[in-house]
C-alpha cells in the first residue's frame, strides 16, 4: 500500500482494477469488429463490473466464512475487499446478471456480448492475479524452483508480514506461486479463444463456453496444488467440484450449441428493446 497524500492505494485494487480496465477495452475492440455498436460494452459494463466485484466478494465470504461469522470472527472484514478473496466463480455469476440487465437496456443481444468479452475476461483475472503476490497469498507446497514464492507470516489487521525479534519480516519458506500460475494460464486462455473464434467463427455463446471450459481445467489442477486453507467438500477443496461441474457443463453447451446453431450470431442487437 501507498499514499498518495491522505488517500491510501492498494495494490491489490490497482491489479484488479487494471484488468478490468484491459478486459473492457479489448471487449469493446471484439465487440465493434463483429458489427456491434461502439460504446455498447461501456453501457453493460456500467452493470456488469459492480454485479461482479459483489458477486466475487460474496462467494469468498459464503465459502470460506470462518474468518468472519466463525467463533473468533470479524463480521465487519467481510467488507474489507482490499484484504483479498474475491471468488471469480462469485464474480461471473453476478456479473452475468449485471450484463443481462445492462444488455437489456441497451438494447444488445447478450450471447454475441458474451463471446466478445470472453477473452478479455480471461487477461482480466491473469492481470487481477497479480495482487495476490502483493497480498502474499494462494501459493501451493513447499518448493525450492528458481520461482518459489517466498511467503511471510502475515499479519492480516496491520497488512504486512509480522517482525521477528531482530526486526526483520519472519519467512515461512518458499512455495509454489499458484497465482502465477494461474496468470499465465489465464493468458493462455485469452489466446486460444481468440484463434478458435476466428479459425471456427464461433457464435451463439461458444466462444464464453470455451473459455470457461478452459479455465476451468487449469483451475483444476492448480486448486490441487494449493495449500492454502478451504473448505472441502468429501476430502476436496470446493473449488475442484465447482471446476468440475462447470467445465463439463460448457463443454455440453458448447456441443449443443454448435449442432442447433452452427456459426456465427446473425445480429447483435435485440428486435425490441426492453426497459427496465
Amino acid at each position: 500500500m501507498w499514499y498518495l497524500g491522505p488517500i491510501p492505494l492498494r495494490a491489490y485494487a490497482i491489479c484488479i482494477i487494471a484488468g478490468i480496465l484491459v478486459a473492457v477495452w479489448l471487449t469493446e475492440r471484439r465487440w465493434v469488429q463483429r458489427g456491434g455498436r461502439p460504446g455498447a460494452v461501456m453501457d453493460i459494463a456500467t452493470w456488469a463490473i459492480p454485479f461482479g466485484i459483489v458477486g466475487g466478494r460474496l462467494y469468498h465470504v459464503v465459502t470460506s466464512w470462518q474468518p468472519y461469522f466463525g467463533p473468533d470472527g470479524d463480521p465487519v472484514r467481510a467488507l474489507h475487499v482490499w484484504e483479498g478473496g474475491m471468488g471469480v466463480w462469485g464474480a461471473i455469476a453476478l456479473g452475468a446478471l449485471g450484463a443481462w440487465i445492462g444488455a437489456r437496456r441497451a438494447g444488445v443481444r447478450l450471447p454475441p456480448m458474451a463471446d466478445a468479452a470472453a477473452p478479455g475476461i480471461a487477461l482480466g483475472q491473469g492481470i487481477g492475479r497479480l495482487g495476490n503476490w502483493f497480498n502474499n497469498e494462494v501459493h501451493g507446497g513447499p518448493t525450492d524452483l528458481p520461482w518459489a514464492l517466498r511467503i511471510h507470516e502475515w499479519d492480516q489487521s496491520a497488512g504486512r508480514a509480522v517482525l521477528g525479534p531482530d526486526g526483520q519480516p519472519v519467512v515461512l519458506g518458499t512455495f509454489h506461486p499458484a497465482f502465477l500460475y494461474e496468470l499465465l494460464w489465464n493468458l493462455g486462455v485469452a489466446a486460444v479463444v481468440i484463434w478458435a473464434d476466428r479459425r471456427f467463427r464461433l457464435g451463439h455463446g461458444r466462444a464464453f463456453g470455451l473459455y470457461v471450459a478452459l479455465y476451468t481445467a487449469g483451475r483444476l489442477w492448480i486448486e490441487v496444488l494449493r495449500v492454502d486453507p478451504a473448505n472441502e467438500v468429501l476430502g476436496l477443496r470446493l473449488n475442484i467440484w465447482t471446476s468440475v461441474l462447470l467445465g463439463l457443463g460448457a463443454v455440453v453447451f458448447i456441443v449443443l450449441s454448435a449442432r442447433r446453431r452452427p456459426g456465427r450470431d446473425g445480429a447483435t442487437v435485440r428486435e425490441r428493446v426492453d426497459s427496465l
